[in-house]
């Protein structure tokens, strides 16, 4: 293994990566890429981390000049003390697995206070209502926690393209809003949702999964599929009554399905022609919340 050697000022040299764990060490890296006048490209991060991130360093390495990561676990968008206890945290596996794709120019791995020096409180955000739908609805004051993250790490970044997963389709909406709600120069790239081999969709959380838990999980996209299969075909309450007969079954529990509008997020009964819609799936497995989304056409 690469030895890590502490440089100063909270920086790390890792062969040509930089890893920074505090704002004012990190702050004079940015500076010193601004004067350079080099473009920014940045995903920020829960740590935990797949092939699915690697995939945004991937999109952000063919369009900027230096690519950011970041690594925060924000308690504040958690509405379960459980689930935030049992985020996976793998910050050495983390750094290693960014240094050895050859993505990722710097990672910051900011405390607690850098994020939050005011104490941790969240902001509260006017989204234009989508931060009430879908998942705005099953957990209060997520988004304002999403919002709030974001928007300070946008302001220590500074990045000039911004990259987010389209499994977390709703909270890339969200930043894209954000954006324009803040009014700063930032452009927000989707990246498609990158799945395992068995088609389950990566997430951090599917390290808590068992082997026979991961194969059972396949149903998800299994049935998104047939939902796109079934999409102007058959009637939406019939869809929604197919996929709620799909889990009725006693190892995991269907929290929530629905169609939406791609660009309001609000759940619709019927299609309208030259729209787009996207289905949205919640299933617990266990206590692991798996979270889905796909493009109908």
């Amino acid at each position: 293994m690469t030895r890590i050697k502490t440089i100063n000022f909270g920086l790390i040299n890792n062969d040509n990566m930089q890893v920074f764990y505090d704002s004012t060490s990190f702050a004079q890296y940015i500076e010193s890429q601004k004067v350079l006048h080099k473009t920014i490209g940045f995903a920020p991060t829960m740590g935990a981390l797949h092939a699915g991130h690697l995939s945004l360093y991937e999109a952000a390495k063919k369009e900027n000049d230096i690519v950011i990561s970041s690594i925060f676990v924000n308690p504040t968008q958690f509405n379960n003390p459980e689930d935030l206890e049992k985020y996976p945290r793998t910050v050495e596996a983390d750094i290693e697995k960014l240094r050895n794709s050859h993505l990722v120019d710097a990672v910051y791995i900011p405390r607690v206070e850098d994020i939050y020096p005011n104490g941790m409180k969240s902001n509260h955000y006017d989204f234009g209502g989508i931060e009430n739908e879908m998942e705005g609805a099953a957990r209060p004051g997520h988004f304002d926690g999403v919002g709030t993250v974001v928007e300070e790490l946008f302001r220590q970044v500074k990045p000039d393209n911004a990259y987010f997963g389209e499994k977390d389709f709703q909270q890339l909406k969200i930043i894209e809003k954000l954006v324009e709600v803040l009014k700063v120069n930032i452009k927000i790239h989707g990246v498609k949702i990158h799945r395992e081999d068995n088609g389950l969709a990566m997430s951090s959380r599917n390290m808590r999964l068992t082997d026979r838990e991961k194969e059972v999980s396949t149903v998800i996209y299994k049935t998104l599929k047939k939902v796109n299969d079934w999409f102007r075909v058959i009637s939406i309450p019939e869809i929604k009554n197919r996929v709620t007969e799909i889990f009725d079954r006693k190892d995991m529990t269907l929290e929530y399905f629905m169609i939406a509008d791609e660009n309001t997020l609000k759940e619709v009964d019927f299609f309208y022609e030259g729209k787009n819609y996207r289905a949205f799936i919640v299933v617990n497995v266990d206590k692991v919340r798996l979270i889905d989304n796909m493009h109908l056409k």
